[in-house]
């Protein structure tokens, strides 16, 4: 399966935008770990004008940054799916994964799954659910629909050519690229590949996914931490 494995990706510091208690981020890194990737990051491009901040990036076990998110907008607080009202955030996410071919890992005692669009599919899929759960389940309940809906995400992530997937053409660096992308009730997802060698994710809520444009990052200070 090319699709990066959960278990991988939950060490390394869980699907983007995952929170520890309702409504309180998890522990967010500083700018330093988004400098030590080798591989550039992309955000949403000018036309964005909003607020930005900084969310998490993921590591291999020799600390070598693979993957990270950055926030754009509303900063999404977890809340029930049948949640509505004036105050609905408007948020979208854009998911970096580094593309790498099946390697060896760090320590030399096996082999490393090969990071594809299907990988940022998935981690912008668990993104989303992380700031979700539907309103008839208390948080002891909530561990298990979790888990549930990240297995549904990462079946999906591994079918983009699948019916659950439309194609949608959005620009990266101003040149129009295909990406997969889906809706759900709890917001859209889409994952595509760049000619800079990494892969795109993004999932948002309140914000529409068809007016948006990704660009690489330039100065990463114009985001908070």
């Amino acid at each position: 399966m090319e699709t990066t494995s959960r278990a991988g990706a939950q060490e390394n510091s869980g699907a983007p935008g995952g929170s520890t208690t309702e409504g309180v981020p998890a522990a967010r890194r500083t700018v330093d770990g988004y400098l030590r990737a080798p591989f550039p990051w992309y955000g949403l491009d000018e036309a964005f004008i909003g607020r930005r901040w900084l969310m998490q990036v993921g590591t291999a076990a020799d600390g070598t940054v693979q993957h990270g998110a950055m926030g754009h907008g509303d900063e999404p607080t977890i809340k029930t799916s049948g949640e509505e009202g004036p105050e609905k955030e408007r948020f979208a996410v854009v998911v970096t994964v580094a593309a790498s071919p099946v390697r060896r890992s760090g320590d030399g005692t096996g082999t490393l799954e090969a990071t594809t669009v299907s990988s940022a599919a998935w981690l912008a899929g668990a993104g989303l659910l992380s700031q979700t759960w539907p309103a008839q389940l208390d948080h002891s309940m909530r561990d298990n629909w979790l888990d549930q809906q990240t297995e549904v995400s990462f079946e999906l992530a591994d079918d983009l050519e699948g019916p659950d997937w439309s194609a949608l053409s959005l620009p990266v660096d101003g040149v129009p690229t295909p990406f997969h992308y889906r809706e759900s009730e709890y917001g859209w997802v889409l994952a595509g590949s760049t000619g800079s060698g990494v892969h795109i994710g993004a999932y948002g809520r309140g914000m529409s996914a068809y007016g948006l444009g990704f660009s690489v990052v330039k100065d990463i200070t114009t985001y908070e931490s």
